[in-house]
């Protein structure tokens, strides 16, 4: 080693063990922004001279500040993460000549390091957002744990992840077939072609889960397409996909997607416009129930898609008029899946709390109303189809049916309601819809036509209907209307007493709207 480079290696090495010994740094080593220069310097001058001498002298020090920077990271202010890949790369290439175990220095920083900037990466997500990527961006954060699984599979070299010509490679980890590897995920080139004749059913849902995995890793994709979801089999096997236990990278996943997924949508309603967030409501509603298979994460999910979407509708009502088929679809499918029931619940919710668009829109409100109407129609149908021919069979099928029919229906009455309230042109319609209902005691659950015939009151009353049915916000002076802000301060003697739990008879003293609604 020449004079002045083994000056310089005294200087850097006496640095480096003063570090791990001053009191100063032991809680923090990250405080010294000099360090990560010495750690570097000493790397490069081992690179130089190639002399396993000169690692093994510098490894004691290097292998205690790496311990020491790992142990101070809970309490620590500042970002060690550029000193410990430097450490991690000095392990990488001597772990050899140290016998030291580079994988599990590793595991340790991206559990002990990593996971502290998700903090940071939240901040970040902002800048991430544009017009141009903004739709795009969505269905990459909520399939962001199944981007982990695929990344793992690929990784473990399990699975064929491409076609048949890549079946060679599945097994070797040499850099050439990884490479060719990485190149068919990322170009798609050779897929599978489902279409012939297997003779095992199976080979076609296992390839839907390998051509979902493509899509994800392919770098020009914009997330997971709902095409791979039309397998009856996908959910199942993404399941099995992820095996019994779960990764700590797929754990992490889990927990991180719903959190950024809540920065995305707050962003949004502060920033994005509205042509944007009317195009990603259609996409949040085909998503809804198209999530990797856990049940937590599909919980925390779809509790903020419901959240924000309901969200837009009250900022933007007119979004509704603008996607009544879209959202007619879905309440179509109210009886597919429970996550399909919940959101034809809160879709019917808001067609009715803001009129199927607002009173501008009576085109909209008029085609709502009427898919409403036909589908309260065909549900008494086949209610009473069932009651007429299963009963008897499955007495306990036909129970549990009608009872989730019974919460969906009683949500379409009300929206019916409604919509009559805001455009008083369909109240003619709607009696007889309600009259139907409210006829059908022995057919429908009792709920059910107890609000039919509950709404029926109240259209005889047009001011107290306006004030129990119509808006919730916004101006409307009629006459006798109640407007509840000033509930604390209003009699209600005018109110009819079925709205106070179906008291009947003269009142012994006057109420007060805090009775009934509460105080605020």
């Amino acid at each position: 080693m020449a004079k002045a480079m083994e000056g310089e290696w005294m200087f850097h090495l006496r640095l480096l063990s003063q570090s791990t010994r001053d009191s100063t740094y032991v809680n923090d080593p990250a405080n010294d922004v000099t360090l990560i220069q010495s750690v570097n310097k000493l790397y490069e001058i081992c690179k130089a001279e190639n002399s396993e001498d000169l690692v093994a002298r510098i490894y004691p020090q290097i292998n205690k500040l790496f311990q020491r920077c790992i142990a101070s990271m809970p309490n620590s202010r500042s970002s060690a993460g550029l000193l410990l890949l430097a450490i991690l790369q000095f392990f990488l290439d001597y772990g050899e000549t140290t016998l030291h175990d580079a994988d599990a220095s590793i595991r340790t920083f991206f559990r002990s390091c990593l996971s502290r900037l998700e903090k940071t990466f939240l901040k970040l997500l902002p800048g991430m957002m544009s017009p141009t990527s903004f739709l795009p961006l969505f269905p990459a954060l909520i399939d962001l744990p199944t981007l982990v699984l695929a990344l793992e599979r690929l990784g473990q070299g399990s699975g064929s992840l491409v076609g048949n010509n890549a079946a060679s490679v599945q097994k070797s980890q040499t850099p050439e077939n990884l490479l060719q590897l990485m190149d068919e995920a990322y170009t798609g080139s050779t897929i599978v072609d489902r279409g012939g004749d297997s003779g095992d059913e199976n080979i076609g849902s296992r390839d839907d889960v390998e051509a979902l995995f493509l899509d994800l890793l392919k770098d020009e994709n914009d997330g997971l397409t709902e095409r791979h979801w039309t397998s009856p089999h996908m959910a199942a096997l993404l399941q099995a996909a992820m095996g019994s236990t779960q990764s700590e990278r797929i754990k992490q996943a889990f927990k991180m997607a719903p959190r950024l997924l809540e920065v995305y949508f707050r962003i949004a309603l502060r920033d994005v416009n509205d042509s944007l967030i009317c195009a990603l409501i259609p996409i949040i509603m085909a998503r809804n129930s198209t999530l990797i298979p856990d049940k937590t994460f599909s919980f925390e999910i779809q509790k903020r898609l419901l959240e924000f979407m309901l969200s837009a509708f009250q900022r933007s009502p007119h979004f509704i008029a603008l996607l009544k088929k879209p959202i007619m679809d879905r309440i179509g499918e109210a009886y597919d899946s429970p996550a399909k029931t919940e959101l034809a619940l809160q879709l019917c919710w808001a067609i009715g709390e803001h009129g199927g668009g607002g009173i501008s829109h009576k085109d909209a409100a008029r085609e709502l109303f009427e898919s409403l109407e036909l589908l309260l129609y065909e549900n008494l149908s086949s209610s009473r189809l069932a009651l007429n021919h299963d009963i008897a069979s499955n007495y306990e099928g036909v129970i549990l049916k009608k009872s989730g029919q019974a919460r969906f229906l009683c949500f379409v009455v009300t929206a019916i309601a409604k919509l009559a309230t805001y455009h008083r042109e369909l109240i003619p319609r709607a009696r007889v819809c309600l009259a139907k209902v409210a006829r059908s005691r022995y057919v429908l659950d009792k709920t059910v036509w107890m609000h039919a015939r509950d709404y029926l009151g109240l259209m005889n009353e047009p001011a107290i209907c306006l004030s129990i049915l119509g808006p919730s916000s916004g101006s409307h002076h009629c006459p006798a209307t109640v407007r509840w802000s000033e509930g604390g301060t209003k009699a209600v003697a005018h109110i009819p007493f079925y709205l106070l739990g179906e008291k009947d008879g003269p009142p012994f003293h006057d109420y007060s709207l805090s009775d009934i609604v509460g105080k605020t």
